[in-house]
């Protein structure tokens, strides 16, 4: 069975180049391009894709927008940005948006290909570095080194740990649920346990301290 892509750059040799590659697979099929994303979300009444792929820059209505406008429309198409811009402000606004999918555009035919299975099956998959430039962002913007992990790393699970870096960027408990394959109501514990073991009240403060503290 295909999994049917709508993708959407603005740019005509780089989708050329993007459905030339998704399509060495057997089981992605390319079924419709726009150039913007007005023109994308025309094209959902012409077909049923099973996923988009997104740029960010474009005219017209760039990929943030795009974004909003489909969650306004009530259209829960899962979206995958590709973007050629290393931007922790731009992964975390996609994020916020309701992207399930974040990477940048030089990744791996394989990388690409699992990202795309992962989100039409419900998952949620970004690539690692971008949690990492979030945090490095965080430093920078505080003017200090990264500290060595705390000793509260020694009570939080690696589970624990996985979870904190996918809240630091920016996932819902729903979101960390798909991407993990875990329970909602797993990571509702989890996360509960994490802001015990942190002393903190909330979300922000428990990645901020585990932040400033060097565990993540």
């Amino acid at each position: 069975m295909n999994i049917n892509v709508l993708l959407i750059d603005d740019q005509t040799l780089v989708r050329s180049g993007i459905k030339n590659l998704l399509e060495l697979s057997e089981d992605i099929k390319v079924i419709a391009e726009a150039g913007d994303g007005e023109a994308g979300i025309q094209k959902l009444s012409e077909c049923q894709p099973d996923i988009i792929l997104l740029d960010i820059r474009m005219p017209v209505l760039n990929g943030i927008d795009t974004l909003i406008k489909m969650r306004q429309m009530a259209i829960k198409i899962p979206v995958i940005i590709l973007t050629t811009f290393d931007d922790s402000e731009l992964f975390l606004s996609a994020i916020q948006a309701g992207a399930k999918g974040f990477l940048l555009k030089d990744v791996s035919l394989e990388s690409l290909t699992e990202a795309v299975r992962t989100v039409a099956s419900g998952g949620t998959l970004i690539q690692p570095t971008m949690t990492e430039r979030v945090v490095k962002g965080y430093h920078e913007f505080q003017g200090q080194a990264p500290k060595a992990p705390f000793e509260m790393s020694e009570t939080l699970s690696q589970r624990e740990i996985e979870i904190l870096r996918l809240m630091a960027g920016g996932f819902s408990n729903k979101e960390i649920s798909n991407a993990i394959f875990k329970s909602e109501g797993t990571i509702k514990n989890h996360v509960s346990s994490i802001l015990a073991k942190l002393g903190v009240r909330d979300r922000t403060r428990a990645v901020l301290k585990a932040i400033d503290g060097g565990l993540i």
